[in-house]
């Protein structure tokens, strides 16, 4: 039996409609893998909407792989010097927006609040005037399971912690105590819906872009292929089976000292130590392991 992996639909719903771009822009910092990565010559990244491929291009060869055919046509253009457009998720993110006026978040406070560079003064106005009462009902019912039903299908919502809202808002005032708004691309993605608009590097032609599943990709890959990989949230509604092939293959394709990087919107659970969430300046993410493949459980 094939293990499952929701994103092999190309929708966030259960439909059975045509696969979508359901990314228009990565909310994954980069800065992680720069780090992770460094001396590394190549590196296996998945591909989505081709913004981590193209930072780490600059320093490594990239393979960037993708299942859905139309995500990574669309990585495609974007590596080609295309603009970035708006995905499902940005849509989606563009609702909540939308109502975020009527609980006073008016633009000229959120511009304000994204001007800051001192965290000690963007959590005094976070709580001041951001993180109200009437923000927190709003927010936490946005993000309640019964909401989430209407656009994500059931896999996507499984793996979510309880209390959904509660755990986002900590997680973006835990970004906002230690990273300078003023130079934090994300922050301006999600509160302003601003996308990418930085130009492919001139060393785009190092990133190759494939059409596949990643693990029957780096199940077919020969051994010591990547001295990186960065799986994204890969593992995000997958089953137990899609998992255990999925850290048997990075370890097969692994060259001496790789390190992958994990990212998922769970919670941190007995391996936090090796967790740099807090590090990511996107502010989604409970969790972005950061390890030597060797020491990556559960391969057997």
């Amino acid at each position: 039996m094939e293990s499952a992996t929701p994103w092999r639909s190309g929708r966030f719903d259960a439909g059975r409609g045509p696969r979508k771009v359901l990314f228009g822009r990565m909310y994954e910092d980069p800065q992680i893998e720069a780090r992770a990565f460094a001396g590394q010559a190549r590196v296996f990244c998945i591909a989505s909407a081709g913004c981590t491929a193209m930072k780490l291009a600059t320093q490594h060869e990239v393979v960037a792989v993708d299942i859905n055919p139309v995500q990574l046509a669309y990585a495609a253009r974007r590596l080609a010097g295309e603009p970035a457009i708006h995905g499902t998720a940005e849509r989606v993110m563009g609702f909540g927006r939308a109502v975020a006026p009527l609980l006073g978040w008016s633009r000229a406070r959120m511009q304000t609040f994204l001007d800051l560079d001192e965290p000690s003064l963007q959590i005094a106005y976070w709580r001041e005037h951001l993180d109200t009462r009437r923000f927190r009902a709003a927010f936490d019912g946005l993000l309640s399971v019964s909401a989430l039903r209407a656009i994500y299908a059931s896999p996507f919502l499984a793996f979510l912690p309880r209390h959904l809202g509660a755990v986002m808002r900590a997680r973006m005032e835990r970004c906002f105590a230690l990273h300078a708004n003023q130079t934090n691309p994300y922050a301006r993605a999600l509160f302003l819906g601003e996308m990418d608009r930085e130009p492919p590097p001139a060393e785009v032609g190092r990133i190759s872009l494939v059409n596949a599943d990643a693990v029957a990709y780096l199940e077919a890959q020969p051994t010591g292929s990547f001295g990186g990989f960065t799986l994204s949230n890969i593992l995000d509604g997958a089953d137990a089976e899609f998992a255990q092939r999925l850290f048997a293959a990075v370890k097969r394709a692994a060259a001496p000292g790789a390190v992958v990087v994990l990212r998922s919107f769970g919670e941190a659970g007995a391996d936090a130590a090796t967790n740099q969430a807090a590090q990511d300046r996107s502010m989604l993410w409970g969790v972005v392991d950061v390890r030597p493949v060797s020491s990556r459980p559960g391969e057997q």
